[in-house]
């Protein structure tokens, strides 16, 4: 059996204020294609569908378009989960008009974890989908006080779904969660609400043939080969520029599955350039998202304005000679010349791992504009 292994997609979500929609059109046009030339039999989601829990319109329609593609396109079947950036009931929701058949879509934590059941020239497949549950949810669906970290929780997980895979048959085990020895990136939330221990041991996937991750943006192993993340993806910071990012297949066969991965190609590329601004306004123009370094021992004259020009997705500045040099994540500009707009877009980013969505940033700029209103009367 040939399964494909994505998670993170992170459906609508920005880059620094500027819209990922054609990129992640890109990214899901791959992955069916991939689905196609590799003759995919079962296609893995493991959480972060979306962003956020109240995703925009464009989002929901882009993860439906994809969805119906996979469907009617194709013949995989499909195993996706919730993660700690979905809302579960939304996604719950999804598996409403599934086909229990071909289909299995987790979104809530349950007591009861039947798997979907697939069958190739050596038997049976078990993929159990244990969709992502912060602590006080998991206390709850398992009706016991003693869950308190996320170890507790993806312990109870795979104990409710260990009975329902039958006898001898393979056990693939779709989950979204930190894994211990897991390397982290800078846009990865956090899994505790406050403090608490975050990891989960590998251990506690003992008896899976292989383990699909997600959470973690970096494409890994943890623990053993057969115990992986696929990562996001896309970047989402300049933390990750240079890095490749793919998708992960796998061929599990009778004995020791084979994992390759397959690469993903964005339609534009995270980048940092570093040079005179007399050079990089000469260099080759680009759509890719870019942070500049500037080399010049003195201030240029409204170098952002200027470098937009060959760089239109240029969204961080900072000059070399600057001991620290300011981050502006919305719109590259110095940090005194931030409006108190920027200021609330750059917090609420810090805290939420997330850029403000439209009604957001009416609503404050209506607010501002009215305590200005006041300051001149």
């Amino acid at each position: 059996m040939r399964i494909l292994h994505t998670a993170d997609l992170h459906l609508g979500r920005q880059f620094m204020g500027l819209s990922l929609d054609p990129d992640f059109d890109a990214i899901l046009d791959q992955i069916v294609a991939a689905i196609l030339s590799e003759h995919i039999d079962v296609l893995l989601i493991a959480g972060d569908v979306f962003d956020r829990a109240s995703p925009p319109n464009s989002a929901i329609r882009q993860v439906n378009r994809f969805l119906r593609r996979v469907i009617d396109d194709t013949q995989a079947a499909v195993v996706m989960i919730s993660g700690n950036h979905d809302s579960g009931d939304r996604i719950e929701a999804m598996s409403i008009f599934s086909t229990p058949s071909r289909v299995l879509v987790r979104g809530i934590a349950d007591a009861h974890e039947p798997p979907l059941i697939l069958h190739d020239a050596h038997g049976a497949v078990a993929f159990s989908a244990l969709p992502f549950s912060y602590e006080y949810a998991a206390r709850e669906a398992f009706d016991t006080e003693a869950i308190s970290t996320p170890a507790d929780v993806i312990t109870a997980q795979i104990a409710a779904a260990r009975p329902h895979v039958p006898a001898g048959a393979r056990w693939v085990v779709l989950a979204h969660a930190f894994v211990a020895g897991g390397a982290v990136g800078d846009t990865e939330r956090a899994l505790t609400r406050v403090g608490g221990i975050e990891t989960v041991p590998a251990q506690v996937f003992d008896g899976a043939d292989y383990v699909a991750l997600g959470h973690l943006h970096k494409p890994q192993q943890v623990g053993a080969p057969h115990i992986r993340y696929s990562g996001a993806p896309l970047a989402f910071g300049f933390d990750e520029a240079g890095s490749e990012k793919s998708m992960t297949i796998i061929d599990l066969a009778e004995n020791t599955p084979v994992i390759r991965t397959l690469p993903f190609h964005p339609l534009r590329q995270v980048r940092r350039l570093t040079g005179a601004l007399t050079d990089l306004l000469a260099g080759p123009p680009s759509d890719d998202f870019i942070q500049i370094v500037l080399t010049d021992d003195t201030p240029q004259i409204d170098p952002m304005q200027r470098l937009r020009t060959p760089y239109p997705n240029v969204c961080h500045l900072s000059y070399a000679r600057q001991t620290r040099a300011p981050e502006t994540k919305s719109l590259g500009v110095a940090a005194a010349a931030l409006t108190p707009l920027d200021m609330v877009s750059q917090f609420i980013a810090l805290v939420d791992a997330r850029d403000p969505n439209a009604d957001e940033l009416a609503l404050l700029a209506d607010q501002f504009h009215t305590l200005a209103t006041q300051d001149r009367t």
